[in-house]
């Protein structure tokens, strides 16, 4: 299907952040673009403010000053929904009400020719909603750009029921030739992004309510170890916990309270507390003038043992394995199931598999136990967190050996799953309960995570790097601990474990 043409006149209304960004894209793009707002003055405002970001493009050398000038004539601001007559697109970006949507397009009908297309913008309604009020539902999809809409690249296709598939491959297309990344998604709650994304927030705000550790240390493991790009705590202070705890509220009403995406009590208290974060000065991190930024928990430095036993047979235990080796230090390596530890091994040392370490020193006979968290890269890291099983009398060896190998350790509560295995095992299984619901495919599933909220990887290529057979292992034994449907396991990872396959072979 081929994009709209750089003759298709595209309407924006609204000229907020959002719809300036939209309207910013399309002209860069090459397209006539109108802007209306029902604010006075706030379309024109939108335009001057997107032409001076065309002409700071241009003294940067990001685009010639002609294209930037060329780009600049074309955004017009306009009054009346009468004036987008000839569209051939409108996008909308206002309120994120549904009535107010279906009273924009229902009145616009009457307005735009048969062939407009309707690109709703929405980050949480459900497009076979709004779609519903109008005449010809099949011309509506959801057209989802991410905010700043000039520099993210993914764009979320969502189809309702009604809309017809050529309309949602023109708007894929048109993304494309807009420079953006397109996935096409079901209308389904949350679409791909704010849906797969809830237990990155989710099990964070679990392990901090169950005394896991600080939100510091929290933060700090999922960035040095995990390899994302903000902590949970702190991206949730930089979204809005506001806006954060009502998208939360909305995808678990959306999906008859499913526990899976049960919202939080700290959270909630913090919104009622209007501590909102970066905004109001304060959230679960304190941003007010002259406060200090807490530091992660460290544990201080111990000495590297004789030798100590790292065990398992996993993707991760090899990778940790590999930077010990790389940097000397001295250990012996046995097999997941080996109880056999000598003494001279002093401390056992586990990748977590979603049991906690005292349960896994109970299950293996070995009192000495502690376990390791999940890391993006062990040749990388620059922390990772620890549980001690309680019948561990002395971690230190097992402290020592990590630092020797060049991690800061941060010691959690005897948390089953610790922080990075346990988010990437949840992140993975509702990005896989999505595949198996026909929201997405895999490689949409990805990029959507990856480009859309800035994942080091997507939840279904590190689910596969990690092993499926893990993963599945992790999610059941988070699930017999707590006993809770929230860490029910996807069909399709089970699916794909049987099957010895992988979701990206």
């Amino acid at each position: 299907m081929a994009a709209l043409s750089q003759q298709t006149v595209i309407a924006v209304v609204g000229a907020g952040a959002m719809g300036a960004g939209i309207a910013q894209v399309a002209a860069a793009a090459g397209h006539p673009v109108k802007l209306l707002d029902n604010r006075p003055d706030a379309a024109a405002r939108a335009v001057a403010g997107i032409r001076a970001q065309f002409a700071r493009l241009a003294e940067k050398g990001r685009m010639s000053a002609e294209a930037a000038a060329a780009a600049g004539d074309r955004l017009i601001p306009v009054h009346e929904l009468a004036h987008l007559a000839d569209a051939g697109l409108v996008v909308e970006a206002i309120v994120e009400d549904l009535e107010a949507k279906q009273t924009l397009y229902r009145d616009l009908e009457h307005i735009v020719g048969p062939e407009c297309i309707f690109g709703t913008n929405t980050s949480s309604i459900s497009v076979t909603a709004i779609g519903a009020a109008l005449k010809r539902p099949e011309r509506l999809a959801g057209l989802h750009f991410f905010n700043p809409a000039p520099l993210m690249a993914l764009v979320e296709i969502v189809s309702g029921l009604a809309t017809d598939r050529t309309v949602a491959d023109t708007l894929f297309a048109t993304a494309s030739a807009w420079c953006k990344t397109p996935v096409h998604a079901k209308s389904t709650p949350g679409f791909i992004v704010n849906r797969v994304a809830r237990p990155y927030y989710g099990e964070a705000l679990r392990l901090l309510h169950e005394g896991a550790a600080d939100c510091a240390t929290i933060d700090a493991c999922c960035r040095e170890a995990g390899g994302f790009r903000m902590g949970p705590f702190e991206l949730m202070d930089m979204i809005g916990h506001d806006v954060n705890f009502a998208v939360t509220q909305s995808v678990w009403k959306a999906f008859f309270n499913d526990p899976r995406f049960l919202p939080s009590l700290l959270q909630q208290e913090l919104v009622a507390a209007g501590f909102l974060g970066k905004k109001s000065g304060r959230g679960f991190h304190d941003y007010r003038e002259g406060a200090v930024p807490p530091l992660p928990a460290s544990e201080s430095a111990r000495p590297a043992p004789a030798t100590i036993a790292l065990c398992g047979d996993s993707p991760a235990t090899a990778a940790l394995a590999a930077r010990l080796a790389e940097r000397g230090v001295s250990f012996s390596h046995r097999a997941a199931g080996d109880g056999r530890i000598a003494e001279a091994d002093g401390v056992a040392l586990y990748v977590t598999d979603g049991r906690s370490a005292t349960r896994r020193a109970f299950a293996s006979g070995v009192a000495a136990t502690v376990l390791v968290d999940l890391a993006l890269d062990y040749a990388k890291a620059g922390r990772l967190a620890i549980a001690v099983a309680d019948q561990c009398a002395d971690p230190a060896p097992a402290i020592g050996l990590l630092q020797a190998a060049g991690l800061a350790v941060s010691r959690f509560a005897d948390v089953p799953g610790l922080a990075v295995m346990r988010a990437v095992a949840m992140l993975a299984n509702e990005a896989a309960d999505a595949v198996n619901q026909g929201v997405c495919d895999a490689a949409g599933a990805d990029a959507a995570m990856r480009l859309g909220v800035n994942y080091p990887r997507g939840p279904l290529a590190w689910a596969d790097g990690i092993g499926l057979e893990n993963i599945r292992d992790v999610l059941a034994n988070l699930g017999q601990t707590y006993g809770e449907d929230r860490y029910r396991i996807s069909p399709l990872i089970q699916q794909k474990v049987f099957a010895g396959k992988k979701f990206h072979d």
